[in-house]
C-alpha cells in the first residue's frame, strides 16, 4: 500500500475523492522487468514527476532508467492510463547487483491544481527467483 505523504498542502488522492491517484509499479513479464506510471484514478492527473531514492540501469547496463524524461515530467495522465517502460531481462538486471529496494516518490497535481504525494517502496528481490520459459528464438 503506497504512503500517502499529506504535508504541505498534499492531500490524499483516491477514495476519498475520485480524484487522480498515480503510483509506479514494477511488472514481472516472463522474465522482463519494466517500470510503470500509472494513474488509477478517476481523473486525469497533471505535472506528474517521480524521483527514485538510488539509481537503477536498463538495457543491459547501459541506460539509467531514473533519469528518463517519463520521470521528470508528464504534464497529462489521463484516468486509467498507464506509461510501461523496458527496464531489462530480470537475469541481466541481478546478474549486475542493481538495487532491489527502490523507493519511488511521486507527485503531481489535479485539474483545480491540488498536490499529491505519494511514497511506494518496491522489492524488487521477490521476482529474482520466479521461474519462466523462454520462448523460441529468445
Amino acid at each position: 500500500m503506497p504512503e500517502r505523504d499529506e504535508t504541505e498542502g498534499a492531500t490524499m488522492p483516491g477514495a476519498r475523492d475520485n480524484g487522480p491517484d498515480v503510483i509506479v509499479d514494477f511488472i514481472f513479464d516472463d522474465g522482463l522487468l519494466f517500470v510503470a506510471v500509472q494513474n488509477i484514478g478517476d481523473k486525469p492527473a497533471y505535472k506528474v514527476s517521480v524521483q527514485f531514492d538510488r539509481k537503477f540501469h536498463g538495457v543491459g547496463g547501459a541506460k539509467d532508467i531514473t533519469e528518463m524524461p517519463l520521470f521528470r515530467n508528464i504534464e497529462f495522465l489521463a484516468p486509467w492510463k498507464d506509461i510501461v517502460t523496458f527496464v531489462d531481462a530480470s537475469a541481466a538486471y541481478f546478474g549486475r547487483d542493481e538495487p532491489t529496494r527502490i523507493l519511488a516518490r511521486i507527485s503531481y497535481q489535479d485539474a483545480q491544481g491540488k498536490r499529491y504525494r505519494a511514497t511506494i517502496t518496491h522489492d524488487l528481490e521477490i521476482y529474482r527467483d520466479i521461474g519462466y520459459v523462454r520462448r523460441e528464438g529468445e
